[in-house]
């Protein structure tokens, strides 16, 4: 696995057991060319409640959640590094639900990063709620350090010719601000609680990187971020506090497998390279 070193001790195509305000402050400046993160949401999250329909026993636990009383300091300390490691012809993507969405805005535009766009990622699944509307959409900020400088690649999945079955320009309808992307579900595999599909950080990675680029997730989770990267020949490198996520997300790398079994599922998983006809980009 090719990899370059960071700065004395971190090194590129590898991911990190350990905080990642500890991780980033090890990493020199402007050295990240993208950041795709799905940071902890703050709002008492249990990952094996019933209504989210899972097999108990196949997700994984220990999920760090943050007390929201502390999710405006925490999240300015994060982004803070985040903001210092990124590239100046750089983005960052950070998804978030709505009820501490407010926290983010505040921390990026202290920290000086530059919204470009607010995405709204539209999927197919909702906890039933009895007094309010179902919530079935993440909120994506686009942020930059240099609008001036960042990078973006408009033709990367769709030319100015491509067009729908009725006429409409593919282009046009795939750079709108809100995307209707499926969530993946592992039935009978192993699985953390929350993960982006791989086609959206296909998307991402299409429009505002290029191979050989650095991409960093400070909070990996299952390691989706650097498991698609690496799919689609990005150097990656991430951060995850959670012993458990990390050598899940590791062995992921490791074994070139996209999913892995669970312990009481003896089917074969498919393998990194079916995966890889089905996501490069």
């Amino acid at each position: 696995m090719h990899s370059e070193q960071t700065d004395r001790h971190l090194e590129t195509d590898r991911i990190y057991n350990m905080d990642c305000i500890k991780g980033m402050q090890e990493m020199p400046e402007e050295c990240v060319d993208l950041i795709i993160t799905d940071p902890p949401f703050a709002i008492d999250f249990r990952a094996q409640r019933d209504n989210y329909n899972r097999t108990h026993s196949r997700v994984l636990e220990g999920y760090n959640e943050i007390a929201a009383e502390d999710y405006l300091d925490f999240t300015r300390a994060w982004m803070r590094q985040a903001f210092r490691v990124l590239s100046p012809s750089g983005s960052t993507f950070v998804f978030s639900g709505w009820n501490n969405l407010k926290d983010l805005l505040i921390a990026a535009d202290e920290i000086g990063f530059v919204t470009v766009n607010h995405i709204i990622w539209k999927y197919q699944f909702g906890v039933v709620c009895k007094k309010r509307f179902v919530t079935s959409h993440y909120h994506c900020l686009f942020l930059c350090k240099d609008d001036g400088r960042r990078r973006f690649f408009n033709s990367s999945r769709f030319s100015g010719d491509d067009r729908t079955e009725n006429g409409r320009s593919l282009r046009y309808q795939d750079l709108e601000d809100v995307w209707t992307i499926k969530r993946e579900y592992w039935h009978g595999d192993t699985k953390t609680p929350t993960k982006l599909p791989a086609e959206l950080i296909v998307k991402i990675l299409s429009y505002t990187s290029e191979q050989g680029d650095l991409v960093l997730d400070p909070f990996l989770g299952s390691g989706q971020v650097a498991v698609v990267s690496k799919m689609n020949k990005r150097r990656f490198i991430g951060f995850e506090i959670v012993e458990d996520y990390y050598r899940f997300a590791l062995e992921r790398l490791e074994s070139g497998q996209y999913r892995l079994p669970s312990d009481d599922k003896q089917a074969k998983p498919r393998g990194m390279d079916h995966q890889t006809d089905l996501f490069s980009l």
